[in-house]
């Protein structure tokens, strides 16, 4: 469906901000408009002033366009990714299948490990959604794990490289400054971001100011040419309720919103990433100074994990924040698994991390009052009332798993027609007593 892009492929900007400033809607604008229930022109609109993306790499020719904005629905990203001591690229395409099975909206290789190259170049080229990475991975493997060694122009280097395989979106750790460094003693824990640490110890080995930030202009033309869409990385998001919301987080984002206006400028499109540990009475207070500081444009947010002591069930501790975090405004969750802070999570870890944030994001669409958003809800309201155990299957996030736990006391195939569950049984179920005394008492539906 991206043929189009041929006609195109001599333009000098190649994004969809740019068609989108200059009136015209994209193929690509248009299967969003589709996929989301929405006018094309709205969707236009929203691009070219910068509330939404549609992260689409010129070279991901398989991919199925969306849109991430406040005007459509909440997204969800699922992270994977080999490490230095596990994973390998048949792995790594196990969790892709497993992402796009449960719903993922977008995924971000988080590879440190092993043929990173090959690895992105087998995960883009299974995924029909897009791609994004931290570039930062890949230019401290290519530099021999010594970030002294990292110079502008192999930082460029490796991002002109990605964007030819097709990776979507970036994020750069770009708003991280120089001067922001007193402020990381101040606090529990410092730097949590992998990124951020990184460039942190660039930055006081030569007590020079970051070089993304110093080439942010040679950034911006290499998205141009490959429609990439860059996440603004939060280096300094807290690590812990302790450093919610302090002054290094909020310095940052400022800076992040002025390189938005920049980026703007040049028709590249962007999205601000968020923390990280907030108290859950702290995060429509972040949403709301993110934009504020940002000009509006899409919040991607990391949890918010609401509490620290959650460690095994972090997936759980962090869709609590992140429903919160969508309900007042965030345009796209990104994902935490069980295995936050202990260790690499595996195709099952991504699993129960994706259908917890499928829930957060789909709560927050219908707190939001999203058009049509709560109809699924409905027929699943109707498929119980019905004991439709079946079309109740089919509506849940995760069905196999629904009948899984149904079938673990009623396996056999005519409890699929029974009038009742194993928690209630055929005396005791609710459903069945409500539908007897409104048929033997029809005057109550009058």
């Amino acid at each position: 469906m991206r043929e189009w892009l041929e006609k195109h492929k001599n333009d000098k900007v190649r994004t969809q901000m740019h068609y989108a400033k200059k009136g015209i809607i994209t193929p690509d604008m248009e299967y969003v408009a589709k996929q989301e229930n929405l006018e094309a022109e709205l969707i236009r609109s929203e691009v070219a002033r910068g509330r939404m993306i549609i992260p689409a790499n010129v070279n991901h020719k398989n991919l199925n366009p969306m849109a991430i904005g406040i005007a459509s629905k909440c997204k969800i990203n699922a992270n994977i990714g080999s490490s230095s001591l596990a994973s390998d690229i048949e792995e790594e395409i196990n969790k892709v299948d497993v992402s796009l099975k449960y719903g993922a909206d977008t995924i971000m290789d988080l590879s440190t490990g092993g043929d990173l190259d090959a690895i992105r170049a087998a995960i883009i080229a299974h995924s029909n959604v897009p791609i994004g990475t931290v570039p930062m991975y890949q230019i401290l493997h290519d530099c021999n794990n010594n970030i002294e060694e990292l110079t502008i122009e192999n930082m460029l280097g490796v991002l002109v490289k990605q964007a030819k395989q097709g990776v979507s979106y970036f994020t750069i750790h770009v708003g991280f400054l120089l001067r922001f460094m007193p402020l990381i003693a101040k606090r529990k824990m410092g730097i949590v971001s992998r990124g951020g640490s990184l460039m942190a110890s660039w930055m006081m080995h030569y007590h020079r100011e970051n070089p993304f930030y110093e080439a942010f202009d040679d950034i911006l033309a290499i998205c141009q040419k490959y429609d990439v869409a860059l996440s603004l990385g939060d280096s300094l998001r807290p690590g812990c309720l302790h450093d919610a919301s302090d002054k290094a987080q909020m310095l940052e984002l400022q800076v992040l919103g002025e390189l938005t206006l920049r980026a703007w400028e040049k028709d590249v499109q962007i999205i601000i990433e968020g923390p990280g540990h907030i108290p859950l009475n702290q995060i429509e207070r972040n949403m709301k100074i993110e934009r504020e500081y940002c000009h509006e444009a899409p919040f991607y947010i990391l949890g918010p994990l609401t509490t620290d002591i959650g460690a095994g069930y972090d997936h759980i501790s962090s869709a609590i924040g992140a429903a919160v975090g969508a309900w007042h405004g965030a345009s796209m969750l990104c994902y935490v698994t069980q295995k936050e802070h202990l260790g690499l999570p595996n195709a099952d870890d991504v699993r129960e991390g994706i259908i917890a944030y499928k829930i957060a994001a789909h709560s927050a669409d219908i707190a939001r009052g999203r058009k049509d958003a709560r109809k699924i809800d409905d027929e699943m309201s109707d498929a119980r009332y019905g004991f439709d155990w079946n079309k109740q299957f089919e509506l849940c996030f995760d069905g196999e798993r629904a009948r899984e736990f149904h079938d673990e006391t009623l396996p056999q195939d005519v409890f699929k027609e029974a009038e009742f569950c194993s928690m209630c049984g055929p005396k005791f179920c609710s459903y069945k007593i409500s539908q007897k005394i409104i048929e033997n008492h029809p005057s109550l539906e009058d």
